[in-house]
């Protein structure tokens, strides 16, 4: 009997063993799944995409989930292309759920690898479209065989084109007489006379007209801000001198006579010439006005002139102060007739041509007006310069 109990012993161990042996025996075949991978989210008409949003998540991608039909793990990975065909992509990320965001900011990458910019002055467009992908593998570094790849989505992304920011008028450096050669004496602040600066070349300005020298005065100089007496120009044979506001003033420009001299300036070259000239031959106007649509904002603007005024120091310098405008166009004429007016195509300051020249462009706003009938040159100084 002992023997038996021996024998069933050792039989029961056996098959214990043989039994562990089959266990370890087992294989897992991993299978495709049946199902592949789809995108299950739904995507917007269209993406706006911004620097100011670069870190904002614009879209959440959801797909189906595979099942291989076997024991492991499942890495999901997320690509983006330029193209629809995927003959180069990148990997957005990747993760072992079944989604996945974007950031404005990768969208915008793949946007910029598309040939889409915001820039208004290239050729490029700022609309487009960028393509997803998903791919799922068995394993987590994806050597393993066993993967499967959704269809391509594409999105629809808009780069807003960049909005260039530009003055209708930007401030231009303005140069005006002081001195007692001038209208103004030596008041910084006085309705000085201004110089008319060259619509072409911001740098160069002209003046011709009346300047009281003789025995005794000391002539002019130039500021470029009235009620300041800095910046301060001046000059000596021919060259320029300034005072910003760190240095010694410069000399005045000597006058010798009272008489009509024109002035030209060249604030790059820092260079003037002051030159003699004859008026006795121009004409004399009883008055100067502006007309056109920027007087009323409206059509009737050529009705009627608004006057201006005539300087008492030079009969032919004209002048208003804090005149209002509105959007549009002026030209200058005299004796409230058309028989003789003065226009041109540049806005802010040029000079003028008499009969069938071009309206003078107008931007709304305040502004001080000047006009030389000896030169047609003319200057419009927005309230504040």
């Amino acid at each position: 009997m002992k023997k038996f109990s021996i024998f069933l012993l050792i039989m029961i161990a056996f098959v214990g063993f043989t039994s562990c042996e089959h266990d370890d025996d087992v294989v897992f075949t991993a299978q495709p799944d049946a199902d592949g991978i789809m995108f299950m989210s739904a995507t917007a008409e269209s993406y706006t995409l911004t620097s100011e949003t670069a870190n904002n998540i614009a879209e959440r991608f959801v797909w189906s989930e595979v099942d291989f039909d076997a024991p492991t793990t499942v890495t999901y990975e997320l690509q983006g292309s330029s193209d629809a065909d995927f003959s180069s992509f990148n990997i957005i990320g990747t993760t072992g759920e079944n989604n996945l965001g974007v950031t404005v900011s990768q969208l915008m990458s793949l946007a910029t690898e598309a040939g889409l910019d915001n820039d208004p002055e290239t050729e490029m467009p700022n609309a487009g479209d960028i393509y997803f992908r998903v791919r799922a593998y068995a394993g987590t570094d994806g050597s393993n065989g066993l993967n499967a790849t959704s269809e391509v989505m594409s999105l629809r992304v808009v780069l807003p084109e960049a909005v260039i920011e530009e003055e209708e008028n930007p401030s231009k450096m303005n140069l005006f007489l002081v001195g007692d050669a001038t209208a103004a004496g030596w008041s910084n602040d006085n309705n000085n006379m201004p110089l008319f600066r060259n619509p072409e070349n911001e740098n160069m300005f002209n003046f011709s007209g009346r300047f009281a020298g003789g025995d005794g005065v000391e002539g002019f100089k130039l500021l470029e801000t009235l009620g300041a007496w800095q910046p301060q120009w001046g000059g000596t044979n021919g060259t320029l001198g300034v005072n910003a506001g760190d240095s010694d003033d410069p000399a005045a420009i000597s006058v010798e006579d009272d008489a009509y001299y024109t002035l030209s300036l060249n604030t790059e070259d820092m260079t003037y010439t002051f030159e003699a000239m004859d008026v006795s031959a121009a004409t004399m106007y009883d008055m100067v006005g502006i007309i056109g649509t920027s007087t009323t904002g409206t059509d009737e603007g050529w009705n009627d002139d608004m006057d201006m005024t005539q300087s008492d120091f030079d009969s032919h310098i004209w002048y208003m102060n804090d005149v209002e405008l509105f959007d549009g166009e002026l030209k200058f004429r005299a004796n409230n007739a058309w028989d003789v007016s003065w226009g041109a195509s540049t806005p802010i300051s040029g000079q003028g041509a008499n009969a069938n020249d071009p309206n003078i462009p107008v931007t709304a706003g305040v502004y001080d007006i000047w006009f030389n009938d000896l030169t047609a040159r003319y200057i419009l100084i927005p309230a504040g310069e």
